[in-house]
């Protein structure tokens, strides 16, 4: 697994995530706490417990004690790091974000309020990349963060299914017909037994994800819903009214199919979309760039984009060259005249790939149903 991920915590590591662990490893006579990480617990009312086990090694990340619990088991051996107060977010989460958390109070008021905003905000409050506790926040968020996607990789969602990433355009407007292709790829892909994973912004990655969310859903629903998301064609100029309307399509049909969205702090100025059920949110673009390309391993489909999408194209293509046989993984290229003439990728692709085991790998299609043919071949 990636560093960028899970830090690759040692095998002699436990993470303990939830109560019922801790109480499951207690009433099975655990004596000592040694290479425990217990996350955001609320522990208070087990002191008892806490004072009857060994607490050298272990370790508290933003857990609640009852009084004076802290104090003991910090004498006693155990490494506790504190909840952090003065930030947004909690460090120390256990979970992925869903866009209802990200987006909770926008339907009575703006954008600017709600907690994806207000954590933007702070990220680039003046000298706050400089700062030692704004950055230690942040990398312990990243990490939890990196510890709940492997959690959802080895989950029921994931279990027996691949998992495809659909890149592309940030741009691509509801109404273009870009943005109807990659709605009608997330369908197909979900349709089709794979899990999709898009960076989990706007443009094509909100397609993709809204194909998904809709694939069981009639198609009159699925072209009703194109038709809804048409009146707010982007996030500008207000972020407010374009999540209100997804936010509508969502209830409209709640529970639908689960997929991944990846989105980064970094490009804050570009809001999450509100069809990723499951959203791993980053601060740093690198490891959430990386983490994106790893999860694939089912391939990943390139809409039609431009600087972003390219340099997705060569850092996926690195990966593929240097990679062993079992992890070279298809590369698709949707858009023939927008790959071999306005952004000529796929001519310096072809020539990276020639004799390596990725030449087989790579494909330039025309349409979406293409590509899907293609990573099933």
């Amino acid at each position: 697994m990636s560093a960028a991920r899970s830090l690759h915590p040692s095998p002699r590591t436990l993470e303990i995530e939830s109560l019922d662990g801790f109480d499951r490893l207690v009433a099975a006579g655990a004596r000592s706490m040694q290479g425990w990480h217990a996350q955001s617990l609320d522990l208070r009312g087990r002191t008892a417990q806490l004072d009857a086990m060994q607490a050298q090694g272990g370790i508290f990340l933003g857990c609640t004690f009852d009084a004076g619990v802290e104090e003991s088991l910090r004498s006693r051996g155990a490494l506790i790091f504190p909840k952090l107060e003065a930030v947004p977010f909690n460090p120390y989460r256990g979970r992925l974000y869903t866009p209802q958390e990200l987006y909770e109070g926008i339907t009575e008021s703006r954008y600017e309020d709600t907690p994806d905003a207000r954590v933007y905000q702070w990220s680039i409050r003046p000298g706050q990349r400089h700062r030692l506790d704004a950055t230690l926040a942040a990398a312990l968020h990243d990490h939890s963060i990196g510890d709940a996607l492997d959690e959802l990789t080895r989950s029921e969602l994931c279990a027996g299914r691949t998992m495809v990433g659909v890149m592309g355009g940030h741009a691509a407007h509801r109404g273009s017909a870009v943005f109807e292709e990659a709605a009608l790829l997330g369908r197909l892909l979900a349709r089709d037994g794979r899990v999709v994973a898009t960076g989990g912004g706007p443009g094509t990655m909100e397609a993709a994800n809204l194909g998904a969310y809709l694939s069981d859903a009639p198609e009159q629903d699925f072209r009703r819903a194109l038709d809804d998301l048409a009146a707010v064609p982007g996030f500008r100029p207000s972020v407010s009214a374009w999540a209100r309307s997804a936010a509508a399509v969502v209830e409209r049909h709640p529970g639908g199919t689960p997929s991944l969205g990846i989105p980064t702090w970094f490009y804050g100025h570009e809001p999450p979309n509100f069809f990723a059920t499951h959203i791993a949110k980053y601060f740093a673009n690198a490891i959430r760039e990386a983490v994106l390309l790893e999860l694939c391993n089912g391939g990943i489909v390139f809409l039609p984009g431009s600087g972003g999408t390219v340099q997705e194209i060569f850092q996926d293509a690195c990966e593929n060259y240097y990679g062993t046989p079992e992890t070279i993984m298809p590369m698709v290229l949707v858009g023939q005249e927008h790959w071999l003439r306005r952004y000529p990728v796929w001519p310096l692709l072809q020539s990276l790939a020639a004799g390596r085991r990725m030449e087989s790998r790579i494909f330039l299609v025309d349409t979406v149903e293409e590509a899907l043919a293609v990573l099933g071949s």
